[in-house]
């Protein structure tokens, strides 16, 4: 049985919103893979504490700040790996970069990398970080956003022209449509924590928050670590009580709800 390994990684942002890859050293496995910088959790160690310990080593910079995003769970031939990744904000760190273990690394745009070979693992998340964190609009209407490549717009599924690329289905549509629509990204609405562990098979998942128990719901889930992007969906009442705790915590985007959209 291949051990368990507990590993933290780094998003790291520039001030363009550009995020960091670099290249696995030799003598590790998947040499010369492309990935997330970060590294083992050692015995006693915080996932934060760790975090900027491996950031110093591997690249030479001071971690200040960073917010849980994704969690994720791989199962490699050397060792079955529990991942939790974290979102550095340019502002969140200092120092120049530097490969002091010889490994390369480069600046890359959501939704356009241009390096190889990619580790295997890192295909989902690639995808999830194209989603921007900030949207505006409706589940009716639609929800539009922005990323590095440009508009980032999600149609609901029932109304969505051939082009949309990103659509977005009720619980119960996807539920009715069995095999999901194979576009860019599919997102899934959800309103309790049943829809949601059967709904993550989605790209991204909706939670439209409706009262108090189900926003403490989203925060505990997001609290253990989700493995896809989260959106939340709530009123002005509930956003003004739990955004800043969602949003600490790893919600892709929290979205004020409203009935008309907002472009």
């Amino acid at each position: 049985m291949p051990p368990k390994i507990h590993v933290v990684a780094g998003v790291l942002l520039n001030a363009q919103g550009e995020y960091l890859l670099s290249s696995r050293p030799e003598g590790k496995p998947y040499a010369g893979y492309w990935e997330f910088a970060g590294g083992k959790v050692e015995a006693g160690e915080t996932e934060f504490a760790a975090l900027q310990r491996e950031f110093n080593e591997e690249l030479g910079i001071e971690i200040l700040a960073a917010t849980p995003w994704l969690t994720k769970f791989y199962q490699y031939e050397h060792a079955h790996v529990h991942l939790r990744f974290f979102r550095v904000h340019a502002h969140e760190w200092r120092g120049e970069l530097q490969s002091r273990e010889g490994q390369q690394w480069a600046w890359q745009r959501a939704g356009d990398y241009t390096v190889s070979p990619m580790l295997p693992a890192n295909t989902a998340l690639l995808a999830a970080l194209a989603v921007p964190t900030q949207f505006s609009g409706s589940l009716k209407t639609g929800l539009v956003g922005r990323n590095n490549m440009g508009e980032y717009r999600v149609a609901p599924y029932a109304s969505a022209e051939p082009q949309h690329e990103n659509v977005l289905l009720t619980f119960d549509e996807s539920q009715r449509v069995g095999k999901l629509p194979e576009k860019r990204s599919v997102w899934v609405a959800v309103e309790n924590v049943a829809q949601f562990q059967a709904a993550m098979d989605a790209d991204v998942l909706v939670w439209q928050v409706n009262d108090e128990r189900a926003a403490q719901a989203v925060l505990d889930l997001l609290k253990g670590g989700v493995s896809q992007p989260l959106v939340v969906y709530a009123d002005k009442g509930l956003c003004e009580r739990f955004a800043a705790d969602w949003s600490a915590n790893g919600a892709q985007a929290v979205v004020l709800a409203c009935d008309v959209l907002a472009a």
